[in-house]
C-alpha cells in the first residue's frame, strides 16, 4: 500500500476526527506538516497516534516543502476558497471540509477555477454521502420502488451540548461560517438534491436566536443529576467562553420550504436545543414511502398499497459523535478514490449546488419573501461554463 505523504492547511478538531479515521480503516499515511496557528486538533491526532508532522508559517511554505500526495483543509470556512485555490493551483489532490465555499460569489469564483483546464482531483467532506443508510435510501428511490418521488419531509434537531458548542465555536458568526444551515445542515440539502433529481426553483425560509441569546434570565446550566451542561469539549479557535452570552449571529433554529424543478416538495426543520434528536427524512412517493432515522441508523420502508409490516433495516454502529461510522466509510472512498478504484461518491459541483441552495435559503430568510433561485443557478451555470476537465 502507497505511504501517503499528506499536508495539513488548517488543523482543526473536524480535520484530526477525519485523520484518526483514515488510520483506523487502514491508510498508511504520513503527516508531514501542517499551517496553523492554533492547531486544535493536534491532540486529536495525538491520542490516534498519529503526528502532526512539522509546522509551517504559511501554506506556500508548506507546498514548497512537497510533493505531497494529499493536502487536507481543515480551517474555518471563510479561508475555504483561499486554500482551495492554492490547493488547485498546486495540482496536488486536495480533501476539504464541507461547505466547500461560504458565499455565492465564492461559489463563482471556484466554479470558474475549476472549470479549466489542469485543475487536480478536489473532494468534498459531505461526509453522509459515504453512510451505508444513505446509499441505500438513494438507491431505493432511483430504482423505482417508491414510485415518482412527491413529497420530503426532514428534520434535524441536535443535544443542547452540540448546540451550545456551535454557539461558542466559530461557527457562531456569519463572517467565519457562512450560517447555521450551511455550515451544520448542507450535507442534508446534498442528498435533498440527490434524491429530487432537480434543482431548487423556490424556497422560503424562517428562523433566528431564540435559545442562545443574553437576555435569557440563568438559563439552567446543570443537568438533573447536578452535571454541568454545555461544556461538551473546546471551543476552538476565536471561541466563545459562553453559549448564551457569545456574539453569535447566525440561527439557532430554522424552517425552510424547498419546490425544486420538478415539483418535489421539501419541509426541513432544524433545532440547536432539543431533549428529542432526531435526525430523520420521511421520503414519500407515489408508490411507497421511506423513513430514513439518522440518529439511530434506522431505515423502514413499505408500499403505499401494502397492509403487512413494514421493512425494517437496522444498520448498527450508532456513535457518540452521530456520524455512525460515515469517517470510516469516507476514508475508504476517499482511499479507492485516489487508488483509482471508485469514483469519490460526491463531485464539486453537487457540493457547490448544495451550497447554493442553503445560501438561497438563508436569503429568503433575510429578506422574509420567497426567493426564486433561477437568476442565481444562471449566475452559477455561467461561472462553470468552461470544459470540466480534471475534476475528482
Amino acid at each position: 500500500m502507497t505511504n501517503y505523504r499528506i499536508g495539513v492547511i488548517g488543523l482543526g478538531q473536524r480535520i484530526a476526527h477525519v485523520l484518526a479515521a483514515m488510520q483506523e480503516v487502514g491508510w498508511a499515511l504520513d503527516v508531514t506538516g501542517y499551517v496553523d496557528p492554533a492547531p486544535v486538533g493536534a491532540p486529536i491526532l495525538a491520542a490516534a497516534g498519529i503526528g502532526a508532522g512539522r509546522a509551517f508559517a504559511d501554506p506556500a511554505a508548506l507546498l514548497a516543502d512537497g510533493p505531497y500526495d494529499l493536502l487536507m483543509l481543515g480551517a474555518p470556512n471563510h479561508l475555504h476558497l483561499q486554500h482551495l485555490l492554492l490547493a488547485l493551483e498546486s495540482g496536488i489532490p486536495t480533501f476539504a471540509e464541507k461547505p466547500i465555499v461560504r458565499t455565492e460569489a465564492e461559489t463563482e469564483a471556484l466554479a470558474g477555477r475549476l472549470a479549466e483546464r489542469g485543475a487536480p482531483p478536489l473532494y468534498i467532506g459531505l461526509v453522509m454521502r459515504s453512510l451505508p443508510i444513505v446509499r441505500d435510501t438513494i438507491a431505493r428511490l432511483k430504482s423505482g420502488e417508491l414510485g415518482e418521488l412527491v413529497s420530503i419531509d426532514a428534520t434535524e434537531h441536535l443535544p443542547p451540548e452540540h448546540g451550545g458548542y456551535l454557539a461558542r465555536n466559530w461557527r457562531r458568526r456569519r463572517e467565519w461560517g457562512g450560517s447555521y444551515l450551511l455550515d451544520k445542515v448542507v450535507h442534508d440539502f446534498d442528498i435533498f438534491g440527490v434524491l429530487a433529481g432537480a434543482r431548487a426553483a423556490r424556497v422560503a425560509s424562517f428562523g433566528g436566536r431564540r435559545i442562545f441569546t443574553p437576555d435569557r434570565t440563568d438559563p439552567p446550566r446543570t443537568y438533573e443529576d447536578g452535571s454541568v451542561a454545555y461544556d461538551l469539549r473546546d471551543a476552538g479557535w476565536s471561541g466563545a467562553a459562553d453559549a448564551f452570552a457569545s456574539d453569535m449571529d447566525v440561527t439557532d433554529h430554522q424552517v425552510a420550504m424547498v419546490e425544486y424543478a420538478n415539483q418535489v416538495r421539501l419541509s426541513f426543520h432544524a433545532n440547536s436545543h432539543t431533549a428529542l434528536t432526531e435526525r430523520r427524512w420521511y421520503v414519500a412517493g407515489t408508490e411507497g414511502t421511506l423513513i430514513a432515522d439518522l440518529a439511530r441508523n434506522k431505515l423502514m420502508v413499505r408500499k403505499a398499497l401494502f397492509r403487512g409490516k413494514p421493512e425494517r433495516i437496522d444498520y448498527g454502529g450508532v456513535t457518540a459523535d452521530a456520524h455512525n461510522g460515515a469517517d470510516q466509510e469516507m476514508a475508504k472512498d476517499l482511499l479507492a478514490a485516489l487508488e483509482g478504484g471508485a469514483a469519490f461518491p460526491v463531485t464539486p459541483y453537487e457540493s457547490m449546488e448544495a451550497g447554493l441552495t442553503v445560501m438561497a435559503i438563508d436569503q429568503a430568510m433575510d429578506q422574509r419573501q420567497v426567493v426564486e433561485c433561477g437568476p442565481m443557478w444562471a449566475r452559477y451555470d455561467t461561472a462553470r461554463s468552461g470544459a470540466e476537465q480534471g475534476v475528482g
